[in-house]
Parts: structure tokens; C-alpha cells; sequence
């Protein structure tokens, strides 16, 4: 198994200063490099405190680049609704030199609706430009003088430069409840990327078989085991029933903040969003005991958290987790010695462990 480092900001700037946050991200990733972590990973989103201090991921992993030396760089997720294609895959390629062929892209579609009215556009042409912008982006890292006429985008003999790094870059996809999204990614030979906070259980066991199905029958190979990553809320302390304590502060916090975002879908209809209307009740029903009760995350001193790792790594057939370690405005010294215990007595016993 392995485990990366994830962030996703959900500070209020009177909670604490984008460089604050920035400084405490990049230590908590160089302390992740030295202690055998598989990666780092960063979110795209606008304006509110969910997620909007990383508004253009390839910063922040730029940053890391220069401070780690094995770590995987992971974008988790960009937006490519909101970015020409062609400005994208030249940053990523950009990013991947930086870095010395260490990036992996993940692409997710957006799914807020106050992110869509600021860039003026509309809900209804996001799948159309997520999928197009997928398949130019990939063409632009692998050919030379790519001209493109599809429904959103139009340009002739675009090359990009710098050529990247690696021989081919990774690509993920977030799917989150749709079926068909399993299905897709699979079909087009991406990598997986889900999230179990919100999720019945046994329907994304049900859409990561749908995935590997998917991925196989379309001729993509077997599907291994490092190509599904799981985002998971973590906590670590030696004393267990401290990190049950602190860590339902924190994880009020980020559910709060999450409604604060969400809740735009209590007005909001989309025929390519079904069911995201009922987020902001999803997340007004799952209270810190039934996350703690129904396993969706990972909380508690080694052993309780090294046991739920080998719990979700059985149940869902997942052998990468990528680690939210510093979510909730949590405080420093507290997302450091978490990130450290994890890393000591943590991976140490489940680095070698196949599901």
C-alpha cells in the first residue's frame, strides 16, 4: 500500500493567512519526502474558504518540487472548464520540468455552482468541455502541431513547449457518484480517483468494479493497483481517545465550511449534476459519530488508524489512499505530529501489504 499527503484549504483568511497556510503545507510536504510519503496533492477551486486558497495548483506543486525529491506530484484535481486547454497543458508540462518528471494529473469537472457563475460558464456545457479538454490536452503533451475543431475549442498547429518530462504524464479522473463518470474514465484509460465521505459504500465498490471492467474491456490492460486513489480524512495521536476528541473540532469545521459552498445546491437544478442537490443534506446528516461509526475516516492512535487502512483497502480493492492530514484549520504542531506518527508507525507495517 501506499500514502501520499493531501491538502484541501478550508481556512477562513480570519482563521489564518494564505501564507500561513501556504508554509505549514509546504513543511508538512517536505516532512512527508523524509518520511517515505508517495506524494502531494493540491485541489482547484475559487473564492470560498472551501478549497479557495488553491486557486491554481501548479504553484503550490511547483513549491513542493523544490523542497522534496521523491514525492509524486498530483494535481487533485484541476478544472479544465475554467482554463483553455491549450494554457493548461502548457503550465502541467511546464510543472512536470520543474519538477524533473515527477507529475501526475488529476482532472475533475467542478461541481460548484458559484465557481461557474464567476467564470460565466454555464453548468449545462460542463461535460462537454471537461471531456474535449481531456482529450486536446493528451494530444498536445504527445503530438506536435495539433489542430483541433471541436464544439468548445477551435485552433491550428498548437505545439506544446516545453515537451514533457516524462515519456507519458499519468492522468487521473474524480468520479463521485454517477456511474456512467466510473465508466468513462475506465473507457479512456484514465486513472481512478474517489472519495468515500459522502458515499454508500456499496455502490462505489459497485462503480470501481465498473471502472476496472470498463478499463479492460476497452483494451487499456489490467487495471493495478496504484491506479485507484482514495481521499481520506486523517488523524493520528499516540493517545487515542485525544485524536477522537480533537478530531471532531476539526472535522466540524471542514463539514461546515463545506456547507458553506454547498449549499447553493439547495437552488441550484443541473441535468448533469443529479443527485448534487442533496449534498448540503448529506453533509447536515453525517455527524462526527456516524464518520467514526461507518468507518469514513480514519481517526484514532496507530493501530486504530493502521486497522482502518487494511478495513477500506479490502473492502474497495484500493491500494493508494491520498491523506487530507492538516484539514478542519487544524494547528500546525497537530497536523505535524499526525503526519509524523502516520509516517513511523503507520506505513511502516502497511507499505508491503497487497489487498
Amino acid at each position: 500500500m501506499k500514502f501520499g499527503i493531501s491538502f484541501f484549504p478550508d481556512s477562513h483568511p480570519e482563521d489564518k493567512s494564505g501564507e500561513a497556510y501556504y508554509t505549514e503545507a509546504l513543511n508538512l510536504t517536505e516532512e512527508a519526502d523524509q518520511l517515505g510519503y508517495h506524494h502531494t496533492r493540491i485541489v482547484e477551486h475559487y473564492e470560498d474558504a472551501y478549497g479557495g486558497y488553491s486557486s491554481n495548483p501548479s504553484i503550490f506543486l511547483a513549491a513542493a518540487s523544490q523542497r522534496t525529491k521523491n514525492l509524486r506530484l498530483i494535481t487533485g484535481c484541476v478544472l479544465p472548464v475554467f482554463t483553455h486547454p491549450v494554457k493548461l497543458a502548457h503550465e502541467l508540462s511546464m510543472l512536470d520540468a520543474i519538477s524533473g518528471g515527477r507529475v501526475e494529473v488529476g482532472f475533475a469537472r467542478a461541481f460548484l455552482p458559484h465557481e461557474f457563475n464567476t467564470f460565466g460558464i454555464p453548468m449545462s456545457e460542463s461535460n462537454q468541455r471537461f471531456r474535449e479538454s481531456l482529450d486536446v490536452i493528451q494530444r498536445l503533451w504527445t503530438e506536435d502541431k495539433v489542430t483541433h475543431a471541436g464544439e468548445m475549442y477551435k485552433f491550428e498547429n498548437v505545439s506544446v513547449l516545453p515537451r514533457p518530462t516524462q515519456k507519458k504524464i499519468p492522468t487521473w479522473v474524480a468520479a463521485i457518484q454517477t456511474a456512467e463518470s466510473f465508466k468513462w474514465a475506465g473507457e479512456n484509460g484514465h486513472n481512478l480517483m474517489v472519495v468515500p465521505y459522502l458515499a454508500d459504500y456499496d455502490k462505489l465498490r459497485d462503480n470501481i468494479q465498473l471502472y476496472k471492467d470498463a478499463y479492460e474491456n476497452a483494451g487499456h490492460g489490467k487495471v493495478q493497483k496504484d491506479q485507484i486513489q482514495m481521499a481520506l480524512h486523517t488523524y493520528v495521536r499516540e493517545d487515542e481517545q485525544q485524536a477522537i476528541e480533537e478530531g471532531e473540532g476539526y472535522m466540524n469545521h471542514y463539514v461546515n465550511v463545506f456547507l458553506e459552498s454547498a449549499t447553493a445546491w439547495d437552488n441550484t437544478t443541473s441535468d448533469q449534476y443529479k443527485g448534487y442537490n442533496m449534498i448540503a443534506d448529506a453533509l447536515r446528516s453525517m455527524t462526527y459519530d456516524r464518520v467514526l461509526r461507518e468507518h469514513r475516516v480514519a481517526i484514532g492512535n496507530p493501530e486504530t488508524v493502521t486497522e482502518r487502512m487494511k478495513e477500506l483497502s479490502e473492502f474497495f480493492g484500493v491500494h493508494l489512499f491520498s491523506l487530507q492530514m492538516n484539514f478542519g484549520n487544524m494547528k500546525y504542531d497537530h497536523a505535524l505530529q499526525s503526519v509524523r506518527l502516520f509516517g513511523k508507525e503507520v506505513i511502516p507495517k502497511l507499505e508491503t501489504l497487497t489487498v
